[in-house]
């Protein structure tokens, strides 16, 4: 092992990683997580409608969008006003997408829940950060929707957490921060389910290709992270 972490963690180590249930009075159901210095507030609102395509058929729909603030990052960036950014929509799909991927959609009758996740302060892994805080977020609001007997059983079929993995100087390391991934040869982002199933693997070589030993090591360390968040998940939903 010849790479040293910026922040000294263990190849294999998450950043410091924390869920805050209810954080938002207003919001059927938030959540604020913290990893690192990556910060992003998810809010769930309950919409008592569906899309177009979807009315008068019986069903749900779980939806998503994605945003930063000007002063998440190092420099400015535009407020997106007139419209998402490429990269923007592209993350609001993958997080609507992976939450979907875990609820029957058929158990919320016709209303719509809405994530929104906000990035107050972006230190690399936005997008996972949004999925795993929105996730919890997503069960506190059916959980309110349960109790006011709105929906008789919970479409939650399973958790949803992703995680960062990636090769930097040869190494595969876990949950990597801005400057690392900003430098790394490969950059991955997994999605999986509480049953270990994957939703999404986005995995690119920035700068060197990859063979399969390293994507199989990055997997392994991918499925150990996202075990923890969702041992965090839970401890926040039964605060």
């Amino acid at each position: 092992m010849n790479y040293q972490r910026i922040d000294n963690r263990a190849l294999d180590q998450l950043r410091e990683t924390k869920i805050t249930p209810n954080v938002s009075p207003y919001a059927e159901g938030s959540a604020m997580i913290e990893v690192g210095n990556t910060k992003v507030i998810c809010t769930a609102t309950v919409e008592e409608r569906v899309p177009p395509f979807l009315r008068n058929k019986g069903v749900g729909w779980v939806t998503a969008e994605y945003a930063m603030l000007p002063r998440a990052t190092q420099t400015r960036t535009n407020r997106e006003t007139l419209r998402p950014s490429g990269r923007t929509q592209e993350i609001q799909r993958l997080i609507g997408r992976s939450l979907r991927a875990v609820v029957d959609t058929s158990l919320l009758g016709e209303r719509q829940i809405m994530i929104d996740c906000d990035v107050l302060q972006a230190d690399g892994g936005t997008r996972c950060a949004s999925i795993t805080g929105a996730c919890v977020a997503m069960a506190l609001a059916i959980k309110n929707l349960l109790i006011a007997g709105k929906i008789r059983k919970n479409p939650i079929l399973s958790e949803v957490a992703a995680v960062s993995v990636g090769i930097v100087e040869g190494e595969a390391i876990l949950d990597l921060c801005y400057a690392e991934d900003s430098t790394a040869e490969v950059d991955m982002n997994i999605v999986c389910t509480g049953s270990g199933k994957f939703i999404e693997i986005q995995g690119t070589a920035e700068r060197e290709p990859f063979n399969r030993e390293q994507m199989n090591a990055m997997l392994e360390l991918a499925e150990k992270g996202i075990n923890q968040l969702f041992t965090l998940q839970r401890y926040a939903l039964n605060r």
